[in-house]
């Protein structure tokens, strides 16, 4: 597996850790299971990392060098994708693997070069030109980006889809139909249950959940805002830091102002 900044190591809940990340760690982890020998080569962004490190039986993380070892947003990574699409290149040439999964786009590039025949699975996890369609300016996206995925799109051997909107997507980006595959996202559900302390609701209302980390893009303001027009419901957000560091978190803080505002933080 290729996932350049998404570590399966990682602490979730920063701005680049989250979803990717525990994908990456589950499905390599399922794989395994089932008697693949799984390798995640991921960006070193730490000088202390070993070079090597097991996650699970028969699942390696290899931190490959390339940029500063150091976290870097992953909007700033392109420039050194060159580097780690050498050094993949290197890796792959050493043990031959039987197939190349990618994760995101710039893994994707590194691992269409790196390969050189072997079979490449791609899934994109996001693309670029949903997020310039939703996010206008605020983008911070490569400018070429979409040109990439077009071209990403158009070569891998199987891409993996998690829905069906996700086809349309990718079939007007030039995919062949026949090559995508739709596999949704599961859940863990050692870990995600009906079991457990409820939050008190109060009789009544309609309850809208959101559930995702507290950066802007997620939307959770969105919901705040529609929230307004709903005078019977109320809203739980399942995300950002653990209850003591609320009070300091700028993401909430700027939540907690946006429900006041609106006359809603009773309801939030």
């Amino acid at each position: 597996m290729v996932s350049e900044h998404a570590s399966p190591l990682a602490a979730l809940g920063g701005v680049d850790a989250g979803g990717q990340n525990v994908h990456v760690a589950a499905l390599a982890t399922a794989l395994a299971r089932t008697g693949a020998e799984v390798v995640v080569h991921t960006r070193r962004d730490d000088p202390l990392l070993p070079r090597r490190v097991a996650l699970a039986p028969g699942v390696v993380v290899d931190h490959v060098d390339a940029g500063p070892p150091r976290q870097l947003p992953k909007d700033e990574l392109l420039p050194h994708m060159e580097e780690f699409a050498a050094r993949l290149a290197g890796r792959f040439a050493a043990r031959e693997p039987d197939v190349v999964h990618s994760h995101f786009w710039m893994s994707g590039m590194a691992a269409l070069e790196a390969a050189r025949g072997t079979p490449v699975v791609h899934t994109f996890h996001a693309l670029g030109v949903v997020k310039r369609r939703h996010q206008g300016g605020k983008d911070t996206s490569p400018a070429s980006r979409l040109g990439e995925e077009r071209e990403l799109a158009a070569s891998a051997d199987r891409i993996v889809a998690t829905c069906t909107d996700e086809v349309f997507e990718l079939l007007r980006l030039g995919a062949d139909r026949r090559r995508v595959s739709v596999i949704p996202c599961g859940v863990d559900l050692s870990l995600f249950g009906p079991a457990g302390p409820r939050e008190p609701r109060r009789e009544g209302r309609a309850r809208i959940v959101v559930v995702g980390r507290l950066v802007e893009r997620k939307g959770v303001g969105n919901a705040i805002t529609a929230l307004a027009q709903l005078p019977g419901a109320e809203l739980v957000i399942a995300g950002g830091p653990e209850a003591a560091r609320l009070d300091s978190d700028p993401v909430a803080r700027r939540l907690r102002r946006l429900a006041r505002s609106l006359g809603v933080a009773e309801r939030v």
